[in-house]
Order: C-alpha cells, then structure tokens, then sequence
C-alpha cells in the first residue's frame, strides 16, 4: 500500500483537492480503489464502464449519501438530487423541458442580452473582474428566461448568494457558513414568491419555470410545498452560476492560446460547441461524485458492503489518457473529430439526463457557453498583469485573480 494511503483520507481531500483521487489511482496503478472516507468504507473508480455502473440504481443510490453541507449549500434538503426511483422520476421530470433545444436557445438568448447590456458599463471601468461581472449577467439572464422578477436592486445580492452556495460547498470554514447563509436567504426569498403567485398576488409568466414549479405536483399529487419548490426553482437558477468559473475559464484559455479567439470569431462549423466541451473537460469544477452502496458491491476485484459510499472519480476520468489523448493540453480540436460520448465526458455527472442524476441542464450550460465564449472572443479587451494560477487544492477552483480584462473602448 502506498504510503499516501496512510494519511487520513479527509485530510488529504483537503490538502490536495482535485488531485486528491487522480493521485491515489495513479500510486496504485488502478481505476479502482477501496478507501475509507470519514471512517465510512468506500470504493472509488472512473472509467465510461464505471459510469454506467455508478448511474444503475440497483447498484448505487443517491438517497442519505450527499452530506449535510452540500444540501445545506448547494442543492438544499429535498432536492431531488436526493430521490430515487419513481419519486426521483417524478420530480425529474419538471426539469425534463431544460433539455428541449427551445430552452438552450432560450436561456441563452437572454443571458446574451444581459451581457451585451453590461459590456457598455464594463468599458467606463478601468479593470473587470469577469469571475464577478458575469455571475451578474447570469443572474440577470437566467431569472429573465425562468420569469423570475429581479429588480435592478436585487441583481448583486443574488449573484453574490448564487455565487456563495456553488463556492462553499465543499469547504469548510468561512466560505462554508457563508454559503449556507446565502442558501436559506435565498431559499426564504423564493418559497416567498411561490407562495404569492399561488395567491395570485404575483403573475407567472405563463410556461415559465416559475410557473411550472408553481403547478408542479409530486408522486402522491400534491403540491410542492413552498419550501420544496423553492429549493427546485432554485436548482434551476444556481446551476448557471457555474457558467462565472466556466467564462473565467474560457477566457484563462483564450489569453493562453488567443489563436482560438480567431476561430471562434470566424463561425467555424462546430468549434464553438468543441470549444465549450473542451473547456467543461480541461478545467476542475467537481473532483467525484459519490453515492451509497444498495447491496455488497464488487468491482474489478474492489469490495464496499452495503452502505459504504461509491466514489465516480469525475476530475481523474475528465483526465484520463486512456479516454483522452494529451489529456493535460487543451485542445478543442479533439471534440471536432470524436464528439463526446455519454459516459466519457462527465464534468455534469453521466449516465441518461432524462431517467438519471446526470445534471438536466447540462445542454443549457453547453449552448451558454458556446454563446458567451463567442461574445468573449468578440470583445476588444487587454488582460493586465495578474495572478492566473490555478489552485488544485481549492475546490471549486478558478483563476486566483478571478480573471481581470480591461475592455477597450
């Protein structure tokens, strides 16, 4: 056994972050390992294989096995990344219409438009932290298309909390408690507006999110309560906060390689879509996934008995030379020739969006991407001198500096 191994897992998780399960299968020499993790057994394992294995409810669910402070943070208590089975099916399917290309076009269109509406502002400003200003264009955007109302005075508040929850879940200490600050603040805010569009005091856009989660009805057919529905029209809304790491990250990789803003720009067929995929595989956001074992499980020769955690190694699997060829170089160009397959390519988890966990506004999150790499690329800009490291350790991570540009008039 590696003498890595002997360190307290938790411990390590916290000290090496994202390279935390790559390293441990990489001493080992293996896509498979038996851990323990805060004293619980567990097996950790990547590969498309693997995915398929993780994703199949006979073997792993996903009731109990997300701790305390990730539902306190960022999926709040009831969501329905909790449920399985036909509950899981049931409230899934309020979130099924997030895949219909109406909605990408949609919720891009509008996120788009919030942005062009910032990049004036942005040129009366000496430097832009991009990390921060288009969590706001984000936030503007996504309620516009969810018809959520936000006043011009709640914009920057709810940025800074749907922020908070994605940048405090997997941490403790400060960031922690002040994602769970924003969490509660916001999750009152929107059980709130819930309860006045029942009451008709708020009109919902009609076939709006909003309106959908306000009508939705679970298993036994009745309503959501306020508090419920609140933490799913949430999990609508916070996802695309993750776009502020996912545009800070493209822009990291357009001042690495500014070869690629000239191909964006030219409308190349397709190399918006790669380029999006690209980003999403080569820089960190989730490190695994985890689950709890059904029955005693064995896999490649691995254990964990019934109850212990199951462990998709996304970060290692987004990395691996076998799936990927010069896996540590950002190159876009490898999804022109191999478009992603399901279970390869995991950054939002795997397995089927419409029956599984995989995150239903994953193609929401490609067609943003796509548009905001385009305006990015499209926008006149200098980066000044700054920190742009990366630190592997700090989960989610981002560019030190958050990205500083200095949009040029």
């Amino acid at each position: 056994m590696s003498s890595r191994r002997l360190v307290p897992e938790a411990l390590a998780l916290l000290t090496e972050g994202y390279a935390w399960l790559p390293d441990l299968m990489r001493a080992e020499g293996d896509t498979a390992l038996d851990l323990r993790v805060l004293g619980r057994p567990a097996l950790a394992m990547r590969g498309p294989d693997a995915v398929r294995f993780f994703y199949d409810e006979a073997h792993v669910r996903r009731h109990g096995a997300l701790p305390g402070p990730v539902l306190s943070t960022l999926f709040g208590h009831g969501a329905v990344h909790t449920l399985d089975g036909d509950e899981h099916r049931r409230r899934k399917s309020f979130f099924l219409p997030l895949l219909e290309t109406d909605a990408v076009t949609g919720s891009a269109e509008h996120i788009a438009a919030a942005w062009d509406e910032a990049v004036p502002r942005w040129r009366t400003q000496p430097d832009v932290v991009l990390f921060v200003a288009v969590s706001r264009v984000i936030a503007r955007g996504v309620c516009r298309w969810a018809g959520v109302p936000l006043t011009e005075d709640e914009e920057e508040p709810l940025a800074r909390d749907l922020v908070a929850m994605v940048d405090g879940f997997a941490t403790a200490g400060p960031r922690h408690w002040r994602a769970r600050r924003a969490r509660a603040r916001q999750e009152r805010r929107f059980a709130d507006l819930v309860t006045s569009v029942r009451s008709g005091a708020v009109q919902a856009p009609a076939g709006s999110v909003l309106d959908r989660v306000c009508r939705h009805r679970d298993a036994s057919g009745a309503e959501l309560t306020p508090e419920i529905a609140a933490v799913e029209l949430l999990n609508v809304v916070r996802p695309a906060t993750a776009l502020s790491w996912f545009v800070a990250f493209a822009a990291h990789a357009l001042h690495r390689r500014p070869e690629l803003a000239v191909r964006l720009r030219s409308g190349e067929a397709g190399f918006a879509t790669a380029f999006a995929h690209e980003v999403r595989r080569f820089y960190p956001f989730a490190p695994f996934l985890g689950g709890k074992a059904v029955t005693d499980l064995t896999w490649q020769g691995r254990h964990v008995p019934a109850g212990g955690l199951v462990l998709l190694d996304v970060h290692g699997q987004n990395h691996d030379e076998r799936l990927w060829k010069d896996p540590y170089a950002f190159r876009p160009e490898r999804f022109l020739d191999h478009p992603p397959g399901r279970d390869e390519l995991i950054p939002q988890g795997g397995a089927d969006p419409r029956t599984g966990h995989r995150c239903p506004g994953e193609a929401l999150t490609v067609g943003i991407l796509e548009t905001l790499s385009r305006r990015l690329a499209d926008l006149d800009y200098d980066v000044p001198p700054q920190d742009l490291t990366i630190p592997l350790n700090r989960i989610p991570t981002r560019p030190r500096s958050g990205m500083i540009i200095r949009p040029l008039a």
